[in-house]
């Protein structure tokens, strides 16, 4: 029997396929717009430089300051250029890093956005935006910050090197593995959800071993899609929290936390959660969701030790402090002492115990 649910489904047009890059000038106009500002990472300018020329008219620029954890200083800038241009919509060509900032600037100007994703940071999908001030990152959901059109291009991740595949992919998955045991969770959230886990489980080996394999691309810009639609439906925990904390306070990078921590952090939860536990593991193909989830980033050569992502072993206390200081829903309990176990266990890359 399907027990009593709440499902509020979000508003947004996705565009997917081979060489949908060319679709972005029509859906610049099917939004009212004329003057978009094509935001970037420096190291994606020349991209973002091409596709503000094949916009012509429509585009005013680009903006290719776009940093990690979405620092205020460089939203600060962007919204500065915006200003100065005249831009009344922004296109976001990257990673999550560049959806970050076009929501930031949504957040304080209401501009549509349209996101064309290059990587499998699923955000685009959801309402969340996540900022960094003074070394602390704030999280908030906000409808302001969702953007209208997601432009999936598959051609545009045949070049996404393999290690950034991997844990680009294993972020996306985190977002799936947190929403079936979400406190809103429902019974079309978490069907995607298992979904998204097993389009990427299978898609990121054939991507490691070929990464020009087409249907393995097309098939892991689905999973993102799919995991990141499960993120913005319903509530984070424990995973999301942890890993904000440790991007935001040490400055980690963003995929490869999330990829070191989710299997301990679904460790953490695994006896609170036994339903969730079991459709993690029936995606995975595996007897347990934790070292399910460990053996596939082992597998795909992802990291696994936040010692070697530049986490230093004096900050593990602080970063268990914060991470615990503020209330949150979690379906085990947080607790300090055990938070500081899972970092300990996360930060020497050890394989999560049998249950």
């Amino acid at each position: 029997m399907v027990e009593a649910f709440a499902y509020t489904a979000l508003p947004a047009k996705v565009v997917f396929g081979f060489g949908t890059l060319g679709r972005v000038p029509d859906e610049v106009r099917a939004l009212g717009c004329k003057r978009s500002l094509v935001l970037s990472t420096p190291e994606q300018q020349e991209t973002a430089q091409m596709l503000a020329g094949r916009l012509g008219e429509l585009s005013v620029g680009t903006f290719a300051q776009v940093a990690m954890h979405t620092p205020v200083e460089v939203t600060a800038r962007a919204l500065g250029a915006v200003r100065d241009l005249g831009a009344d919509c922004t296109v976001a060509l990257g990673g999550g890093s560049t959806t970050g900032l076009g929501k930031a600037i949504a957040l304080r100007t209401d501009l549509p956005q349209i996101v064309v994703p290059t990587t499998y940071a699923g955000s685009e999908a959801t309402p969340i935006l996540g900022e960094t001030q003074d070394g602390e990152k704030i999280t908030q959901r906000n409808m302001k910050v969702l953007p209208e059109v997601i432009i999936y291009d598959v051609e545009l991740t045949l070049s996404l090197p393999r290690g950034l595949s991997a844990t680009s992919g294993m972020n996306a998955i985190a977002h799936a593995v947190e929403a079936l045991y979400a406190r809103d969770a429902n019974p079309i959230i978490s069907n995607l959800a298992e979904e998204g886990i097993n389009v990427l489980a299978r898609a990121l080996p054939l991507i490691m071993r070929n990464p020009q394999h087409k249907g393995a691309r097309s098939d892991a810009l689905f999973g993102a899609w799919a995991c990141g639609t499960c993120l913005g439906a319903v509530g984070m925990a424990l995973h999301h929290k942890l890993c904000h904390t440790l991007g935001g306070s040490f400055n980690l990078p963003h995929s490869q936390t999330h990829t070191i921590v989710l299997p301990h952090a679904t460790a953490y939860n695994r006896d609170a959660a036994p339903a969730a536990m079991a459709r993690v593991a029936r995606a995975l193909a595996a007897t347990d969701a934790a070292q399910g989830l460990f053996d596939l980033a082992k597998m795909l050569g992802a990291a696994t030790a936040l010692k070697d992502i530049g986490m230093p072993e004096s900050g593990l206390d602080r970063a268990a402090e914060l991470a615990a200081s503020s209330p949150y829903w979690n379906p085990s309990p947080i607790e300090q002492s055990r938070i500081r176990a899972l970092l300990d266990n996360a930060f020497h890359g050890r394989r999560p115990e049998k249950p």
